[in-house]
């Protein structure tokens, strides 16, 4: 039973409906696991075994109850930028240093509700505005791949428990690819939704403004099987929540998933991508092919458009957003965060106007890329120009080129821009050995087609336990 920590959610699961373990005995498996390989890692912003047994022997006491909830026993993480009742959401940063929230996020009571079992809040970088996870309070974050290199961000922590088995699943959000890039960093899988699907409202810092279209809270697990259930289980509308949609789930069958044509790109012309990383959306458009997908080279006109868009709202209005919180207490935010506010004061302010403008740029923007995907209702694509990088590195030279920190990390942005859905599934290896992921692209408010071919990808490739996590003898 020692490695039950690394089986799917869904296999946990039944392990604990059909009585072949407790959930004390599930939790503990998973503390024996964090005991072990956190201290490399550095995954939590908050962990405490006993409080976690705890709750595990509550949950026993209660099987006859409530055992037939859909997340009944399961260990689980969230990102500590989403408020969890009693536990440390502090964003990264001594500015929120030790602040707890006294009321659940809705997706965290939802996951509550369905029987989950919290076992704690993981890092982040400050205010979430990174692909890197470090900071001054908790410290770094390590890739269970290789201790040398970054899971991401800004869900890094996230990322990083689920690859090593810390966690069985959990929640991270997105609003630059932070949900996606770690997945890809550490191979597994996630879904950045159509924003609103899982309901955003008690997230830290709330999704508002131009971040109600960058942003959502997104499942992160090992399979797309796992995903899509802590879709179908944490979704659905939130009435107070104004971006909150009132669409019901479905189920496409095979038949109608088929129906989907999909357009495959390997880089968007601009910034190249490594070798292998176009080998490995090349290995998924075959395996798509193979299944009876019609697949083609498409690549929408609009991409760069798009991602300039993203960079006014994303880093000009988030360093705006953030001027007044920080303002005289530059000197406690960490360098992670500064950087961040340097790439935003190396522009000149958005004045009104060129919000105004660029506001209604994007609106016309959506509605051309989207008339561009009628023909190829799914996109796949890289997740990232680049594997996991090493702790502190910015840039790279691919093919020649030089490829700059933003820049690699575009093919996500994109998407937030447009506020589609997308989910990513590990495919490929980097010469190191690290994972490399495929992003599957669909229409907004069409996140079960996009989850239903991932699934397809998922099944001919999937996820692969990283040595360290592996109990040794």
């Amino acid at each position: 039973m020692s490695d039950v920590v690394l089986a799917p959610a869904t296999r946990q699961l039944e392990l604990l409906r059909a009585g072949e373990i407790s959930v004390v005995e599930l939790a503990e498996a998973h503390i024996r696991q964090i005991e072990r390989l956190n201290p490399e890692l550095n995954v939590f912003a908050d962990f405490d075994a006993h409080r976690v047994r705890a709750r595990a022997r509550l949950h026993d006491a209660w099987r006859g109850q409530r055992a037939r909830r859909p997340l009944f026993g399961l260990p689980v993480t969230v990102k500590s930028s989403i408020a969890t009742r009693g536990l440390k959401c502090d964003i990264g940063s001594l500015l929120h240093e030790g602040e707890i929230p006294a009321h659940d996020a809705v997706v965290v009571a939802r996951l509550r509700a369905a029987g989950a079992l919290i076992l704690g809040t993981t890092n982040c970088p400050e205010f979430l505005m990174a692909y890197e996870t470090a900071n001054l309070l908790h410290g770094r974050t390590r890739n269970p791949w290789d201790l040398e290199r970054t899971p991401g961000g800004s869900s890094g922590g996230e990322s990083a428990a689920i690859a090593a088995g810390l966690s069985a699943a959990g929640l991270g959000s997105d609003s630059g690819g932070s949900v996606r890039v770690p997945a890809h960093f550490t191979g597994i899988c996630s879904l950045k939704p159509t924003p609103g699907r899982i309901p955003g409202r008690g997230h830290l810092p709330p999704c508002v403004g131009p971040f109600q279209i960058l942003g959502a809270i997104g499942p992160m697990a090992r399979t797309i099987k796992d995903v899509a259930l802590l879709f179908r289980t944490l979704g659905g509308q939130d009435p107070n929540d104004p971006a909150s949609p009132p669409i019901a789930l479905r189920e496409p069958n095979p038949d109608e998933l088929r129906t989907n044509r999909i357009g495959f790109f390997e880089d968007d012309g601009l910034v190249p991508v490594t070798p292998e990383t176009r080998a490995a959306v090349q290995a998924a458009a075959a395996a798509l092919s193979d299944a009876g997908f019609r697949v083609e080279p498409f690549r929408p006109r609009t991409l760069e458009q798009l991602r300039q868009l993203w960079w006014k709202f994303f880093v000009q209005c988030g360093a705006m957003f953030y001027a007044p919180a920080i303002a005289g207490r530059e000197h406690r935010l960490s360098p992670i965060f500064k950087e961040f506010l340097g790439f935003a004061e190396a522009v000149p302010p958005l004045t009104a106007q060129e919000l105004l403008d660029a506001w209604a740029e994007l609106d016309v923007l959506r509605s051309k890329t989207l008339a561009e995907m009628s023909k190829f209702p799914v996109l796949l694509c890289p997740v990232a120009s680049v594997p996991a990088f090493r702790h502190g590195e910015r840039t790279w030279t691919i093919e020649g080129q030089p490829v700059e920190y933003l820049d690699a990390w575009r093919h996500t942005q994109w998407f937030n821009a447009l506020a589609c859905p997308a989910a990513v599934v590990p495919v490929g290896r980097s010469p190191e050995g690290l994972p490399i992921g495929v992003q599957i692209v669909a229409r907004p408010f069409q996140d079960e087609i996009a989850l239903g071919v991932a699934a397809v990808v998922d099944a001919a490739f999937g996820y692969r336990p990283p040595p360290m996590s592996h109990s040794r003898p």
